[in-house]
Order: C-alpha cells, then structure tokens, then sequence
C-alpha cells in the first residue's frame, strides 16, 4: 500500500546549482535581453546628458518659485549662519545624479555578461537570481530618487516633483522645456529597468523551483544511450563473439606490403612437410 508521505513525495535529486532552465524560460529570456538592450542603450544617454548639472538645479528653482518644493539657497543659508547642513533631497543631489550614470553603465557590462554566459551556457539560475535581484535593487531606488519626494522644508512638502505632477508647462517662461522632459524621461528609464530586472527575477525564481522535467532523469535520455551504444556495436563484432563462444578476442592487425605477400609464401612453403615413402 502507498503511503501519503510517498504518495507526494518529489522523485529525484534537487540540483540547485547546475540547474537547466525550461523551454518556455529559455525563449523568454532572449526576447528579454533584446528589451533590456533598448532600456540600457536610453539610459546611458539620458543619464549621460545629465550629467553633471543639466536639469536638477533649473527644476529645484522653478518648483520653489511656484512654492512646490525647497529653496535651492538652504545650503548658502546654511553656510552664512554657521549652520549645519540641512538634510537634501536625494532628486536635487549631484550624488544621485552620478549614480543613475553608474547604474546605466553596470547595466551595460551586466547585458554582456550575461550574453556571454548565455553562449557560454554558464548563466544558471542560481546566478541570474542574484544578478536580478542586485539591478532590481538598484533601479528602485533610482526610481524612488526620480520621482523626488522632497520634504526639506516644512510648509512645502513635495511627494512627488513638480515636473510629475503639473508637466513641464511651468519650465517654458524658464527656456527650460526640454530639460524638463529629460527629468521626465529619467523616471520613465527607472520604471522600465526595473520592471525588465523584475521579470528576469520572477524567470530565474520560477526556474529555481523543483520541476520534474528537469531534475528527473528522463528516459528518453536513457533511450539515447542504448541506441548509441547499439549504434557503434558492428555485426563483424558480435559474430566473433558468437564463434570464440562469448569470449571477446581481438586480433592485431598487419600492414600489407608487397614484402609481407612474399614472406606469407616462403612460410607457407617451409611449412609444408614431405609425405612419408616418397622418396624412398
């Protein structure tokens, strides 16, 4: 009688490390590169172009003109009273805007690893779980930075930037349009990488799953096997076997040359004995 715990128990090893991905894994995963190449590509230009100071300062001052976030001037304030440094919003720092270009040229050399590792059939599951995860990671915050909640001063705080909230009409009057729609892009890129990382996330850990189809052995493989070894087994083989009675013998083989012909012939020769009463 089968018990439960047999019943449902998982037929074979469970091999973490050297682990195959499924079919439908393995199509997906190329399609998803071709996608993550596009958001790679549009993140090193427009992080790119932003660096170091091309919108984050002209959008600080316009939203405090309109009293929408902080004043851009609490740093000076703070210097001339002897003051301590206020604590900035992470969107109006020059940090965060090297770190977005830092991301964008990680996601690069990371796309290139991971094609290489393809080709190579060395990008396991287990790996691409940890790669995901740690670009997943990265792209969130970049997206919680893009967004820009600024709570710096009291009586103006900003969930979200002004440019996200109200579009870029505000930016006009300060000829700074199109640096408006660069900050708006960036957010944009921060949202599609994460999503593109959150996906290959959901791939590798849907891989990483006990799946029978690959920790099982099949037996179609062992099918392949038999045939293969039926395959090289020749028919003069098994004949001698069958003649020797089922003892494998092998015999060494010898080169034909004329000489050998002749020296097959003077043996044959010598060995021929004379019959007895012929010459008597």
């Amino acid at each position: 009688m089968v018990t439960l715990k047999e019943k449902f128990a998982y037929p074979g090893p469970y091999r973490p490390i050297y682990r195959k991905w499924v079919k439908t894994a393995r199509k997906a995963i190329w399609w998803l590169m071709l996608w993550e190449l596009f958001g790679t590509v549009a993140g090193l230009v427009i992080f790119g172009i932003s660096q170091p100071n091309l919108y984050r300062t002209d959008m600080w001052r316009i939203g405090w003109d309109n009293r929408l976030n902080s004043n851009p001037n609490i740093v000076l304030y703070a210097y001339a009273n002897y003051e301590s440094l206020p604590k900035i919003a992470l969107v109006w720092t020059r940090t965060f805007t090297d770190f977005n270009v830092a991301i964008s040229v990680l996601s690069l050399f990371m796309l290139l690893a991971k094609l290489t590792a393809w080709i190579m059939r060395v990008w396991f599951p287990i790996l691409a779980c940890f790669i995901n995860l740690s670009m997943t990671t990265l792209y969130l915050v970049s997206l919680y930075g893009n967004i820009g909640p600024d709570f710096t001063d009291p009586r103006y705080p900003a969930p979200v930037a002004w440019y996200l909230r109200y579009g870029c009409e505000m930016a006009k009057p300060y000829k700074a349009y199109k640096s408006c729609q660069i900050a708006q892009s960036a957010v944009f890129i921060s949202a599609y990488m994460s999503t593109i990382y959150l996906i290959g996330l959901g791939l590798s850990i849907h891989a990483m799953l006990p799946n029978k189809s690959i920790d099982c052995p099949r037996k179609s493989d062992d099918d392949d096997d038999d045939d293969n070894v039926s395959h090289h087994s020749s028919p003069d083989w098994e004949m001698g076997n069958m003649k020797s009675g089922g003892v494998v013998t092998s015999t060494p083989f010898t080169p034909f040359t004329p000489r050998t012909q002749a020296f097959n012939t003077l043996d044959h020769n010598s060995s021929v004995k004379p019959e007895a009463g012929r010459y008597a």
